[in-house]
């Protein structure tokens, strides 16, 4: 374990043991909210790195009636469609024990992020927040939820003054219209998490952490040097 400024990193050998080591600890936390709230709420990431997470997380032994799960961002395409969010956590992390767990999505089967955007905000706004626990992740490109490099709405939701819940996102790399939960959304958390897999990634987790060169305008830099809630990066290669 290595620990940075507001960024500690546990490191792994092989992404099975990063799996499940990430899945007992959510898991802990889980059990601890609703040991003394009665409720917990998890946000999650898409994309292929969390699979093994989720797999490992959806037979944890805890309550999950009374858990909610959302996601940090979404594209904008229904479940039934291969690259959709909530397609890959209700066939991965909806499944055997965590099956019982309530899924809030963002997606709300309108024509355009704008057009859905009241109704994924109020979907937010009635969660207990803050978070339990958000889990990220990064692309090779140094985004993170849907902020990516060039994205239209970039500025407003890395601005932590901005109180905006969610909002659309549209970028040259980021294929599909999305929408994204703000970065003072995802800070409104007792737990914040880094899942990321490579040493290309690690690499760049470095240098984004110390501003080196491009690195200093990745977007998951707005995310590692903020103070408001420590980073826990769980990394595999």
């Amino acid at each position: 374990m290595t620990s940075h400024l507001n960024v500690t990193t546990h490191s792994f050998t092989e992404c099975q043991a990063q799996a499940a080591a990430l899945a007992e600890r959510i898991a802990e936390q889980l059990r601890a909210a609703l040991a003394k709230r009665g409720t917990a709420v998890l946000a999650v990431s898409g994309g292929s790195t969390p699979k093994d997470f989720f797999g490992r997380l959806s037979r944890e032994k805890l309550d999950w009636a009374r858990v909610q799960i959302t996601l940090v961002d979404e594209r904008w395409v229904a479940d039934t469609d291969e690259r959709s969010n909530a397609r890959l956590v209700q066939t991965t992390l909806l499944q055997h024990a965590a099956a019982a767990a309530q899924f809030i999505p963002l997606y709300t089967g309108d024509a355009a992020p704008e057009a859905g955007l009241a109704r994924a905000d109020a979907r937010i706004a009635a969660l207990p927040l803050p978070f339990d626990a958000v889990v990220l992740g990064m692309g090779d490109d140094g985004h993170t939820a849907s902020f990516f490099p060039g994205g239209d709405h970039l500025a407003e939701a890395l601005d932590l003054d901005n109180r905006a819940r969610v909002l659309p996102m549209r970028a040259p790399d980021a294929g599909e219209p999305r929408i994204t939960l703000s970065l003072s959304t995802l800070l409104e958390t007792r737990s914040l998490y880094l899942l990321v897999t490579g040493e290309k990634k690690r690499d760049l987790l470095a240098d984004a952490r110390l501003g080196l060169g491009a690195a200093r305008d990745y977007p998951v830099r707005a995310v590692l040097t903020q103070q408001r809630v420590p980073v826990v990066v769980y990394w595999c290669p």
